[in-house]
């Protein structure tokens, strides 16, 4: 039995120089039972075999499509008879929303010994946090799971912050603050495509039994995260029919600059805002033409006719790393 199973992808930005560093700390410790895939395929063969030494945690080294495929993989795959161990993500993809809202920060390889360090100090317990998964569904071939989604404007944005930004060999943060006033730029003036963020596309998002809205938005995020893009946090009383929280702005200047005030005075979620819909649910319909949502950090397309839809999972178990 491996006190520590991890999974890393080689392949990842992030472990181009760290894996070196990486396999000479598991090489000092048995205890550690270091799988590495070259692929996301290959994860669903990765899942089985740490599954036959029966870890006390997963850590999960990669990007964020490895973590998806993983996520996936262990609560659909069955491996664990039903119980997964606990998972921890450390931060190694271009944004780290799920490794930042599970308290793993900075360096990849220090957040890997501060799960060690927790294993043999007995304190699992106090460090294992329940959150629900998102399971999208697409018309493929079973649902994947993640934990946050970015549609609408906000889609556009990132893709062409992947696209055009990233290839500049810049920093991360220095490129998605750049693709932001790039995006926000574009919205004010009623601009998009060529070197600019593609203008938005209508789209319609129904949470079944509470509603629907159509339009143009600037902003979709759905989430189980606590924190959400930009270290939004959303207020627990208001809205409480589901597990997944949705965040919808209008596509103006006006409610997008209310959506931002409310989150900077820490209101955001407490009284309605003109143009700011949030909710919560348990399932989530999307539907446009050729929209595209990220889940994760991998993207999906909403048409016409082929909405995709989102429930929520069950409680899954998840290791904080913060004090």
């Amino acid at each position: 039995m491996a006190s520590v199973a991890l999974l890393s992808n080689p392949r990842s930005t992030g472990n181009r120089a760290l894996l070196p560093r990486v396999r000479e700390y598991c090489a000092a410790h048995p205890d550690i039972f270091h799988y590495e895939v070259e692929d996301v395929d290959q994860i669903g063969e990765a899942i089985r075999t740490i599954a036959m030494v029966s870890p006390c945690v997963i850590a999960i080294n990669g990007g964020d499509g490895t973590v998806q495929a993983a996520l996936t993989e262990l609560y659909s795959g069955g491996h664990f008879g039903g119980s997964p161990p606990p998972v921890a993500v450390l931060p190694n993809g271009k944004t780290n929303l799920i490794a930042l809202d599970l308290g793993a920060e900075g360096n990849p390889l220090k957040a890997l010994e501060r799960v060690v360090e927790v294993v043999e100090a007995g304190h699992l317990a106090d460090h294992v946090i329940e959150r629900q998964l998102i399971s999208l569904d697409g018309g493929g071939t079973r649902p994947v799971l993640g934990m946050f989604l970015g549609g609408a404007y906000l889609a556009d944005v990132m893709l062409y912050c992947r696209n055009r930004i990233y290839p500049l060999g810049l920093p991360n943060g220095l490129s998605h603050t750049l693709a932001a006033i790039l995006g926000l730029f574009a919205m004010i003036f009623g601009l998009g495509g060529g070197r600019l963020p593609p203008k938005p596309q209508p789209m319609t998002v129904s949470l079944i039994r509470h509603g629907e809205f159509k339009g143009k938005f600037s902003l979709l995020i759905v989430t189980t995260l606590e924190k959400l893009l930009l270290n939004i946090r959303t207020s627990e009383s208001h809205g409480s029919n589901g597990n997944m929280k949705l965040l919808a702005v209008d596509r103006s200047v006006g409610a997008l600059f209310r959506m931002l005030g409310a989150t900077w005075r820490g209101t955001l979620g407490q009284r309605q805002l003109e143009g700011v819909h949030f909710q919560q649910g348990d399932e989530i319909r999307i539907e446009g033409e050729r929209s595209n949502v990220i889940l994760d950090g991998e993207i999906y397309q909403a048409k016409r006719g082929m909405p995709i839809i989102l429930t929520s999972t069950q409680p899954v178990p998840f290791l904080r790393l913060a004090a």
